[in-house]
């Protein structure tokens, strides 16, 4: 069975353990130890060889870009794909990040995250981002649902992007770390949206409400994509969890690759 993880953490080791990632490391997902380390190319794709993950996207910090976490991208493209954070609040100069990397890097994915500046995604300040995001034909994922850290969650309920949508209706964006506990109301969204889709990542298969796994046996095949946010959860704890996930006939391949692969792997080039 083919895969594709669309959140990789690489170096989580180099963020020096802030205390918000520390309590939810310890309280939340009991894996502190685990989560901050970073991780090398080789024993990366030992693990996604042993597991069947043919391809998976590593992140990036836009104005603190680590030749390292490049490396992958660079190194092995067909392995692996690069996301870029952003924060929306800089700008022009987070607008320069993004193109500069999109010209010059194997990019697939913007992602901005909205409990770490408490500004919901229809706040003006993220609209230069979405913009440009248009123009390179580059997905952004927008992490929604209540945030695992001691953070701002208001700004996360995912009805925020229903304007957004609106306004955009080019823009191909992505709810990271589902939607809990709004399931319904990003659901109802994406059925009203051709272009707004969901990843799995930070919340473990075997957690799926029923709401989503009915979506994504009917209306929603083609708007739900595997992701772990690895080691914050293990790839491979996520990976046998989606095996098991009582799916229907194809609906499991669409969930585990071939969605993201026609989202984040198809871009035209520019």
């Amino acid at each position: 069975m083919r895969a594709i993880d669309a959140f990789v953490n690489v170096n989580m080791g180099a963020l020096g353990k802030p205390d918000f990632l520390v309590r939810v490391a310890e309280d939340y997902f009991k894996r502190a130890e685990q989560m901050f380390k970073n991780w090398e190319i080789p024993e990366t794709l030992d693990l996604m060889d042993r597991i069947g993950v043919e391809k998976a996207i590593v992140t990036c910090v836009g104005d603190n870009l680590e030749d390292r976490v490049l490396d992958f991208a660079r190194k092995h493209p067909d392995r692996f794909g690069l996301s870029v954070y952003l924060d929306p609040r800089q700008g022009m100069k987070a607008v320069r990040i993004l193109d500069g990397l999109a010209r010059n890097e194997n990019l697939v994915l913007a992602r901005v995250t909205p409990f770490m500046i408490n500004l919901p995604p229809d706040d003006r300040v993220y609209y230069p981002i979405y913009a440009k995001c248009i123009e390179l034909d580059l997905p952004v994922s927008v992490n929604t649902g209540i945030p695992g850290p001691p953070a701002p969650a208001k700004c996360q309920d995912p009805i925020y992007l229903d304007e957004v949508c609106l306004f955009f209706p080019e823009l191909k964006l992505v709810m990271a770390h589902g939607a809990d506990p709004w399931w319904n109301v990003a659901i109802r969204l994406m059925l009203k949206y051709a272009n707004l889709h969901m990843m799995t990542s930070a919340y473990a298969p075997k957690y799926f409400p029923p709401e989503l796994i009915q979506f994504m046996n009917t209306r929603g095949q083609d708007k739900i994509m595997f992701a772990s946010d690895h080691p914050v959860l293990a790839m491979d704890r996520c990976l046998q969890e989606a095996q098991e996930l009582k799916l229907r006939d194809g609906v499991i391949d669409k969930f585990l690759y071939a969605n993201a692969q026609k989202l984040f792997f198809s871009r035209k080039s520019k």
